[in-house]
């Protein structure tokens, strides 16, 4: 790492810099990339960051669900900060800083830099000329048929027609990969965790499109004659066919357009800058997809209580975390629909469950040990839908201490999955509902609440999040998880995460669960509980029951009726 930073500050003479910016993401701004280039300079590997590095200093960015993670892989080389730190920052006072404009937006640009130093703009990726990432497999991407996904891509770009009329504009530049696959209805193989297909794609107020992308990604949609030659435009010929286009008006998303293809696009057509309409019309899930759903988590749930009584009743080793999250991934790979993690496995035991996104590295990771709580994390992408679950377990009696904690976070979590969405209609106030519990001893957690969550796309998706900032109305349809948890730095870590989806019944408007695994009943001090937690806790764990037991062997059976 040091003589890659040692590389990368030989050039800034050559390119007349003080410093230069390296983040997180790819040029398609999705979380989980097979390039990561921040890893490779700062041995960071959360998924959100940005790296500074200058002449003499090294710094860091990154938000709360990294503090220990943070310092743990980059914290002797770098000063590590919140991302809040970033915005109007003045570390870099009069300095001009590098930044390949594949990798930011205009208004990211503004936020960080604009205000006490230049930006120069270096077409080559200064990363990418010291180390060459793993080349990206050219994996098909393929279409879903609309019994799967229950709405036609005709209908779809209809929606999108009708907004640019609305909004008196002739084209929209739809920049991010997920609001593509879902508008067209396809999907890929361009992510490790997510079937995203690394692609772009103009509509114009006539209902034309142009996919844009490489041409080798795309044989199996011209051969089932879903894209034809002429809606398709090859990634490398962009910046001249851009320019044949006709009309005026252009409308952008500057969250995920960057100043690259912003630029491009600029160079003949007024920009109009709004959030892209696809991010709210892929939140609300229909009938055909929330179904499928449900029909993931019950497989998902299947894996998870199976791996759940295996690790607690069977296993009779000091397993490590790294070969935990293995089996985990077995009993999931025992159904068919199962095709791959949505996110690296979180299997934090003891004191590694206080960093919470935690990842065990087969060469180095603790054993699970009988004395411990168990933090695991994870998720599953299947034949159709997404899944992500978390469960904190023991092995022995815990002290007092612990299980009032627990029992506190588990309180939050109910409140959360019984909240009358009629009433609290926005993420910002469902949040306190979580935290209160905690909050009256003074304790509270540094993530939020729960986030959006794709049908069988990214685990984490938009515009829908319970944090404390969040204000997008929840409505019927969407997905979201419920993870309420608690870091006892060294110590240990606590979550209890469900997904749920927004159902309405008779004018209610309310969460339902689609996540369907037991809660460790011995880290709860049911004295802690209300007779309305203790009610809602035994109706869940009946529902886990009556979905998942005709999947189950007859001591696993037994066992999950304990829960009753």
């Amino acid at each position: 790492m040091k003589d890659y930073i040692n590389i990368l500050r030989g050039k800034f003479k050559k390119y007349k810099i003080d410093g230069y910016v390296v983040p997180k993401n790819d040029d398609y701004f999705t979380e989980y990339s097979k390039i990561n280039r921040l890893e490779v300079i700062s041995n960071f590997t959360g998924s959100a960051g940005l790296a500074i590095i200058l002449k003499n200093k090294n710094y860091l960015f990154t938000d709360g669900r990294y503090t220990l993670q943070s310092q743990i892989e980059s914290g002797k080389t770098f000063k590590i900060y919140g991302f809040e730190k970033l915005v109007n920052c003045n570390l870099f006072k009069n300095l001009k800083l590098g930044i390949d404009p594949k990798l930011f937006t205009h208004t990211q640009i503004k936020n960080f830099f604009l205000k006490y130093n230049k930006i120069k703009l270096i077409d080559k990726n200064l990363i990418d000329e010291i180390k060459n990432q793993k080349k990206i497999l050219n994996r098909q991407f393929f279409s879903l048929n609309k019994n799967i996904v229950g709405e036609s891509v005709n209908s779809k770009i209809t929606k999108i027609s009708e907004y640019l009329k609305k909004n008196k504009s002739d084209y929209i530049f739809i920049s991010a990969p997920e609001n593509v696959a879902w508008l067209l209805n396809i999907r890929g193989g361009d992510s490790p965790n997510s079937p995203v297909p690394n692609s772009r794609l103009i509509i114009s107020k006539t209902k034309k499109i142009l996919l844009i992308s490489k041409i080798n990604k795309c044989k199996k949609l011209f051969k089932n004659k879903i894209i034809k030659k002429k809606e398709f435009l090859n990634l490398n010929k962009f910046s001249n066919e851009i320019l044949k286009l006709k009309g005026k008006k252009f409308i952008v998303d500057d969250k995920s357009c960057s100043i690259f293809y912003e630029n491009l696009i600029k160079s003949k057509f007024k920009i109009i800058k709004k959030e892209d309409p696809t991010y709210h019309f892929k939140a609300i899930k229909n009938k055909t997809e929330i179904n499928n759903m449900i029909n993931c988590h019950i497989l998902d749930g299947v894996s998870l209580t199976k791996f759940i009584y295996w690790i607690k009743k069977i296993n009779k080793k000091n397993i490590t975390e790294f070969e935990a999250a293995k089996k985990l991934e077995e009993f999931r790979k025992m159904h068919k629909s199962f095709l791959y993690p949505s996110f690296d496995t979180i299997a934090g035991s003891g004191s590694n469950g206080a960093i919470i996104h935690y990842r065990a590295m087969k060469e180095n990771c603790r054993r699970i040990y009988k004395k411990d709580i168990f933090l695991c994390d994870s998720g599953g992408q299947y034949k159709y839908g997404t899944t992500d679950v978390t469960r904190t377990i023991c092995f022995t009696d815990q002290k007092q201490n612990i299980k009032n904690i627990f029992t506190k976070v588990l309180k939050g979590h109910i409140a959360v999955a019984t909240t009358n969405l009629n009433k609290d209609k926005i993420g910002k106030k469902i949040d306190k509902r979580a935290r209160k519990f905690l909050q009256k001893s003074n304790l509270d957690y540094a993530h939020g609440t729960g986030h959006g969550v794709g049908f069988f796309l990214n685990v984490h998706e938009g515009p829908q999040s319970i944090s404390k900032t969040n204000i997008v109305k929840i409505k019927e349809g969407m997905i979201l998880s419920n993870e309420p948890g608690f870091y006892k730095n060294n110590k240990f870590g606590i979550r209890i995460e469900n997904l749920v989806y927004v159902k309405k019944e008779k004018k209610k408007t309310f969460f339902e669960n689609l996540t369907m695994v037991p809660i460790e009943k011995d880290l709860i001090n049911f004295n802690l509980l209300t007779k309305f937690e203790k009610d809602y806790l035994f109706m869940y764990h009946l529902n886990v029951y009556y979905k998942l037991s005709k999947y189950l062997n007859s001591r696993e059976k037994k066992w999950l009726l304990t829960f009753l």
